[in-house]
């Protein structure tokens, strides 16, 4: 390496290094309001923020306040995020066109989507993030490209082994994210961003080849242990500290007319690490962007991150804790009394120290006033009004309400239809956090595609779970020619797992799986025994779909060259398959006519299958 080179990198991760503290300064505002959102949540309830900004305890007014939490805050994002679970719909992709290698892709991509599903636990990292979105507004998702997962299909020069790679999804805190502009809504809009993480500095050396020394980060605000008013000694609890460690700061840039493909620039410790372009084709159009999703709890306009229903209920927190205690102070005065005495006439250390002990012998000086109880009657009603009042405030504000603690107020509605409105009124405050989740997740759907369609240069298996059967898929990237992900049955938010059955069970009485002859059929059959919970009993094999499938796999073939009609098939089914490829497809001959003849096979042998006795006779 030259020496100007060297000097150009040095210059690059100082930069980078540079913009990374001038944006961590630009909203540490919002990182603050983060960490006292968690403080509340865990039940570290008398902390607040300074005129600085910066977290402090805050202390007694006198001596002997009560300062006990009751925490209304945590069962609530508990309850919010028992329903948000609820939202795991199945990603399928949907089809160009009628065209049968459209269809044929998009069944692959189908079964890609599954199987990446099923190996990557997406649903456990859909929980993770949105734990983060619901505390603290934002949550991110990485995908990306794990070139140490998978098969091993060789060993490389240094005796490494070679893996075939696969995609990894992970959960990312906002407090790892640093966008350029803090107002941009989309991460399209954002020039760079910045993924800065606490790394330990012997997989930093594994990873790009460069010691470093490391040292001790706060791993909020990823800065160094008594560098700056940053510093942990600020913050109370929930701050941890990560030795031996050093940030590493991934700044993605968007393509411009300079950087076509964009770039990706690694540095940390002062040293660049590595400097190339985007790393993933994900974009619209086989272009490169960001590898980054983003799920917000409540948008705020005008921001980059969500707002969190915790910051709503913290001051409605502070109010209830501040009533509960008062009025238990109260209670105390009531119940152990306070007692009056003149000057000089008893011991009022002695007094003070053991209290009015039952059976306790109080002497007191002759001629003086006895010590006497003072009446403070029973508890005001106020606190009782208040208490309540903030009990349905959290109520309103969290969107949260139960059935279940609110019985009094329903007892007067008996009908089924008017319980399942008062269901959806009560939830309906969660349908803009349940479709952030499901934008999300179309979104992770399609870079998971694109990401196998860059990578997947070699043919590769794949297995999934279906029908109560592993199934398994053959591939290559060049295969996914589509990413129009959608989901396959729209989840209900407020749909249980009883509630559906009895939507099955209707839909049964009424039906609606019934072929043209009143029948189900075997595949209908096991789609609602899997519907149902009882998958296990699907076990009767479905010869129709088993033959529509080997029919496509004919209409595929049948592009290049011939295919032979057997006489186990299901000739109805594969000609019905045949005349809707020869309908959807503008077809060119030559392969127009090879289909046609194959059905006029079909036919024949479907017409020798009903007539056995005509063909007796013809023979």
């Amino acid at each position: 390496m030259t020496e100007i080179e060297k000097d150009t990198k040095d210059a690059l991760a100082a930069e980078i290094e540079d913009d990374f503290l001038r944006r961590r300064e630009e909203r540490r505002s919002l990182e603050r309001s983060w960490q006292l959102n968690m403080n509340f949540v865990s039940g570290n309830q008398y902390c607040d923020l300074d005129g600085a900004g910066e977290i402090i305890e805050e202390d007694k007014k006198y001596y002997w306040q009560f300062r006990r939490v009751f925490n209304h805050i945590a069962p609530i994002v508990d309850t919010r995020l028992a329903k948000l679970a609820r939202i795991r719909p199945a990603l399928t992709v949907r089809a160009a066109s009628d065209d049968e290698d459209d269809r044929h892709s998009a069944s692959l991509a189908s079964a890609i989507l599954a199987a990446v599903q099923e190996d990557g636990d997406i649903d456990g990292v859909i929980s993770k993030a949105t734990i983060w979105s619901e505390i603290c507004g934002t949550a991110f998702y990485k995908v990306m490209w794990n070139a140490d997962k998978g098969k091993v299909i060789g060993v490389g020069e240094n005796g490494a082994k070679l893996k075939e790679g696969g995609v990894d999804v992970v959960a990312v805190s906002p407090f790892e994210i640093y966008p350029e502009c803090l107002s941009a809504e989309k991460i399209q809009d954002q020039v760079s961003i910045i993924h800065a993480r606490a790394v330990p500095v012997e997989d930093i050396f594994t990873m790009y080849g460069v010691r470093l020394e490391g040292r001790d980060i706060d791993e909020f605000s990823l800065a160094p242990i008594g560098t700056n008013s940053n510093s942990p000694a600020h913050m109370p609890q929930l701050t941890g500290v990560k030795r031996g460690y050093e940030v590493v700061l991934e700044r993605y840039e968007r393509p411009t007319s300079d950087l076509p493909e964009g770039r990706l620039a690694v540095a940390a410790g002062g040293k660049l690490l590595y400097e190339g372009p985007l790393p993933y084709i994900n974009g619209e159009e086989n272009t490169r962007t960001y590898p980054f999703v983003k799920q917000v709890s409540v948008p705020a306009p005008g921001s980059f991150f969500g707002a969190s229903v915790v910051e709503r209920l913290i001051p409605l927190q502070r109010a209830y804790n501040a009533v509960k205690n008062r009025k238990h102070e109260f209670l105390n005065r009531i119940t152990m009394g306070t007692v009056a005495v003149e000057d000089g006439s008893v011991d009022a250390d002695e007094l003070s120290e053991d209290g009015l002990v039952p059976g306790k012998i109080i002497v007191y000086r002759q001629g003086t006033q006895p010590p006497e109880m003072l009446q403070l009657g029973g508890v005001p009603d106020e606190f009782w009004k208040e208490e309540e009042s903030l009990i349905n405030e959290f109520t309103k504000i969290s969107g949260t309400g139960s059935l279940t603690e609110n019985t009094d107020k329903f007892s007067g509605v008996t009908s089924a239809t008017g319980l399942q409105l008062i269901i959806d009124q009560d939830d309906a405050r969660l349908s803009t956090s349940c479709a952030e989740i499901k934008r999300a997740l179309k979104i992770i759907g399609r870079h998971i595609l694109r990401i196998y369609r860059q990578f997947a240069s070699d043919l590769r298996l794949m297995k999934y779970s279906g029908n109560n059967t592993v199934n398994l898929i053959c591939f290559k990237g060049s295969d996914i020619s589509s990413d129009d992900v959608v989901f396959e049955a729209d989840t209900d938010l407020n749909m249980t797992t009883a509630q559906k059955r009895t939507v099955i069970y209707d839909m049964l009485d009424r039906g609606l799986f019934a072929d043209e002859n009143g029948r189900i059929g075997v595949a209908a059959k096991n789609k609602i025994l899997e519907l149902l919970g009882y998958g296990s009993l699907a076990n009767e094999r479905d010869l129709s779909a088993l033959n529509r499938a080997r029919a496509s796999e004919e209409n595929l073939k049948m592009r290049t060259q011939e295919v032979e009609v057997k006489e186990y098939d299901d000739h109805q089914t594969h000609i019905l398959e045949h005349t809707a490829c020869l309908l959807s497809e503008n077809l060119q001959n030559p392969v127009e006519q090879r289909i046609y003849g194959h059905v006029l096979k079909h036919k024949q042998l479907l017409n020798a299958q009903n007539n056995p006795e005509k063909e007796g006779q013809n023979e």
